[in-house]
Protein backbone atom coordinates (compact mmCIF):
# COMPACT_ATOMS: atom_id res chain seq x y z
CA UNK A 1 0.00 0.00 0.00
CA UNK A 2 1.38 3.41 -0.95
CA UNK A 3 1.51 6.47 1.29
CA UNK A 4 -1.18 7.99 -0.92
CA UNK A 5 -3.42 4.95 -0.31
CA UNK A 6 -2.80 5.17 3.43
CA UNK A 7 -3.62 8.88 3.59
CA UNK A 8 -6.78 8.39 1.51
CA UNK A 9 -7.91 5.51 3.75
CA UNK A 10 -7.24 7.70 6.79
CA UNK A 11 -9.41 10.47 5.36
CA UNK A 12 -12.14 8.08 4.21
CA UNK A 13 -12.54 6.95 7.82
CA UNK A 14 -13.77 10.48 8.59
CA UNK A 15 -10.52 11.48 10.25
CA UNK A 16 -8.48 14.63 9.64
CA UNK A 17 -4.73 14.64 9.06
CA UNK A 18 -1.89 17.11 9.60
CA UNK A 19 1.65 16.97 8.24
CA UNK A 20 2.91 15.92 11.69
CA UNK A 21 0.41 13.03 11.81
CA UNK A 22 1.33 11.95 8.27
CA UNK A 23 4.99 11.83 9.25
CA UNK A 24 4.39 9.91 12.47
CA UNK A 25 1.76 7.48 11.20
CA UNK A 26 2.81 6.91 7.58
CA UNK A 27 6.39 8.19 7.28
CA UNK A 28 5.28 10.82 4.79
CA UNK A 29 7.27 14.04 4.52
CA UNK A 30 5.17 15.27 1.58
CA UNK A 31 1.56 15.38 2.72
CA UNK A 32 0.90 18.49 0.63
CA UNK A 33 1.97 16.65 -2.53
CA UNK A 34 -0.18 13.64 -1.66
CA UNK A 35 -3.20 15.89 -1.05
CA UNK A 36 -2.53 17.67 -4.36
CA UNK A 37 -2.52 14.35 -6.21
CA UNK A 38 -5.68 13.16 -4.47
CA UNK A 39 -7.48 16.40 -5.32
CA UNK A 40 -6.51 16.03 -8.96
CA UNK A 41 -7.92 12.50 -8.90
CA UNK A 42 -11.29 13.99 -7.96
CA UNK A 43 -11.34 13.73 -4.16
CA UNK A 44 -13.01 16.66 -2.41
CA UNK A 45 -10.37 17.49 0.21
CA UNK A 46 -10.33 20.78 2.05
CA UNK A 47 -7.78 22.26 4.39
CA UNK A 48 -8.25 24.28 7.52
CA UNK A 49 -5.35 26.38 8.74
CA UNK A 50 -4.36 26.04 12.37
CA UNK A 51 -1.88 27.97 14.46
CA UNK A 52 0.46 26.46 17.03
CA UNK A 53 0.63 29.03 19.81
CA UNK A 54 3.82 27.55 21.26
CA UNK A 55 5.88 27.83 18.06
CA UNK A 56 3.94 30.52 16.20
CA UNK A 57 3.80 28.25 13.12
CA UNK A 58 0.80 27.63 10.90
CA UNK A 59 -0.07 24.23 9.50
CA UNK A 60 -2.86 22.69 7.49
CA UNK A 61 -5.36 20.11 8.71
CA UNK A 62 -6.94 18.22 5.81
CA UNK A 63 -10.28 16.47 5.66
CA UNK A 64 -12.30 14.70 3.03
CA UNK A 65 -15.70 16.18 2.23
CA UNK A 66 -18.52 14.02 0.91
CA UNK A 67 -18.92 14.51 -2.82
CA UNK A 68 -22.45 15.86 -2.39
CA UNK A 69 -21.57 18.33 0.36
CA UNK A 70 -21.00 21.91 -0.70
CA UNK A 71 -19.17 24.50 1.36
Amino acid sequence: MTQEDRVLNHLMQGRTITPFQALNEYGSLRLGAIIYDLKHKGHNIINEWEHNQDTGKRYARYRLMPKDELF
